[in-house]
């Protein structure tokens, strides 16, 4: 029985008993993984990223990471700041962190699987500017984030809340209340939280335990949130990114480590070279989480593209973030760690060469067999705005995904030996009862595609995808509605917002 019962346009018919209905919820990927180097090669850029990080050695800025990194047995000289790890050290990390676990939503219909063949789709992370067709692009400010979080929430096949696009109207010592619970008053879905200092953190994870009704020991057990540690590529983890994953890993919570190395810029120009750095990096941040605490829930992340060789802009889609994609997916199957990749797109607004490279990034991560795509709906111009049309138009594509994810049904009666046999050659099988029996629940049913003719299009207002998209988020927009909370929880909720900004809320570090 496939996961998702078939749905098909009405046409008309008032029975609607047979209507198509659809969970994108609990994404598996069958497809076959594609590698980008052969085993020997995987093995010698993993010895190779080995060899960085025990020869070479990776600058840590924050000096309690440092001290756990000196209690483990690595080499530390306060000195340099730099940190060699032994890759013995490296081994015993990737024992203990797990190679699958839950992330717990308010409610168990949201929980998110990572690992394995789990796939799971997060929006656009990070954007400080949002645009629409309407108002162009602008700062973004918390009624956009709001705006973000209910259309996460509105589509299942997104399956996490996202760093979203940053509320700007928000002074940033308050910033961090009014994203959580907006998270939590208006989602049911795992949240993000971001990692600029320990005060910011401490406070976002009290307002979870507060909305979820746990005490810090149910919290520990139980991840429900996760923020993403970026490296500071070349080989660097800086002072609030070292803290995120300590805190995280005290706290049981989801640590995805990326470091950001664009080839030619910030790593060796070649991919593998690229890949190396990654790998090296992102082993450390690793180590880091497990030396706090064994058995931690950690990604691991990868953020490897080019660069525009003649502007140093960042690139996305090309062949090689495809090719880097790969190897990503090959090495956390190697170090058997959920693998997080990106949808990710260099063009400035919602065009065909932002679909293209949207559509080209996700491949790569999907045959690469990524466990978590971030920035897989409305991420614009290298992650620098947040699209609301966009938005919509990575739904489709994403819908697209779990539907190719979904197994075919063959058995003998879908083979349709008798349906063939009862049309004469030549003639159609429209009208015939194989297709009367399914055509209401055949095919997928698109969001935005347009598929009549060009003279009803012309006659509907010749509108383009993007301007279908932009009536699709206007009404989700004005329908929604948030999830129930309990009554009791909001209140304190709200009481201990009030509180923590009274006293001065909580500067970044």
């Amino acid at each position: 029985m496939s996961r998702r019962s078939r749905r098909g346009r009405h046409h008309g018919v008032a029975d609607t008993s047979h209507q198509r209905k659809v969970c994108y919820r609990n994404l598996k990927n069958p497809l076959l993984r594609q590698p980008a180097f052969s085993e020997d090669r995987l093995e010698a850029i993993h010895d190779t990223a080995l060899r960085v990080i025990e020869e070479l050695g990776i600058k840590v800025l924050n000096a309690n990471a440092r001290q756990y990194f000196k209690q483990a047995g690595a080499s530390v000289d306060e000195e340099s700041l730099i940190v060699k790890i032994d890759r013995s050290l490296v081994s015993s990390a990737l024992e203990s962190a797990p190679s699958e676990f839950v992330l717990h939503g308010r409610t168990a219909a949201h929980d998110v699987k990572l690992g394995g063949d789990n796939i799971g789709f997060v929006s656009v992370g990070g954007a400080p500017h949002i645009s629409d067709l309407d108002h162009g692009k602008r700062p973004a400010t918390l009624e956009d984030t709001r705006n973000i979080i209910k259309l996460s929430e509105h589509f299942d096949v997104i399956h996490l809340q996202s760093p979203n696009v940053e509320s700007q109207d928000i002074p940033v010592q308050f910033r961090h209340y009014q994203v959580t619970e907006s998270q939590l008053s208006l989602s049911q879905k795992p949240c993000f939280i971001y990692s600029r200092g320990s005060a910011q953190v401490e406070d976002a994870f009290a307002m979870m335990r507060i909305a979820l009704g746990l005490d810090q020991q149910e919290f520990a057990a139980r991840p429900c949130c996760y923020t993403v540690i970026n490296t500071n590529s070349p080989r660097q983890l800086d002072v609030p990114m070292c803290q995120g994953i300590i805190d995280f890993a005290l706290a049981g919570q989801v640590a995805v480590i990326t470091p950001f190395t664009l080839a030619g810029a910030m790593a060796p120009v070649t991919m593998p070279g690229a890949l190396v750095l990654q790998h090296a990096e992102a082993l450390a941040g690793i180590v880091l989480s497990q030396i706090v605490r064994a058995g931690a829930p950690v990604i691991y992340g990868s953020f490897t593209s080019n660069v525009d060789m003649k502007s140093g802009s960042p690139a996305f889609g090309t062949p090689e973030f495809v090719q880097a994609a790969f190897g990503a997916g090959q090495l956390a199957r190697h170090i058997r760690l959920p693998w997080r990749g990106s949808a990710a797109t260099a063009s400035n607004v919602p065009d065909e060469q932002a679909v293209y490279e949207f559509l080209m990034s996700a491949w790569g991560s999907v045959l690469g067999g990524v466990n978590m795509m971030v920035h897989a709906a409305g991420w614009l111009e290298g992650g620098l705005t947040g699209s609301l049309e966009k938005f919509i138009l990575d739904i489709e594509m994403l819908q697209t995904f779990a539907e190719i994810f979904d197994p075919l049904n063959s058995d003998d009666a879908e083979l349709a030996f008798e349906a063939i046999a009862s049309v004469e050659p030549g003639s159609h099988f429209f009208g015939c009862e194989h297709t009367m029996e399914r055509y209401q629940t055949a095919f997928y049913e698109p969001l935005v595609s347009d598929w009549s003719n060009f003279g009803q299009w012309t006659e509907n207002g010749s509108q383009t995808a993007t301007q279908r998209a932009n009536g699709i988020w206007k009404k989700i927009l004005r329908e929604f509605e948030a999830p129930a909370m309990d009554v009791a929880r909001r209140e304190e909720l709200t009481t201990f917002i009030e509180r923590r900004s009274a006293e001065g809320g909580a500067p970044i570090d």
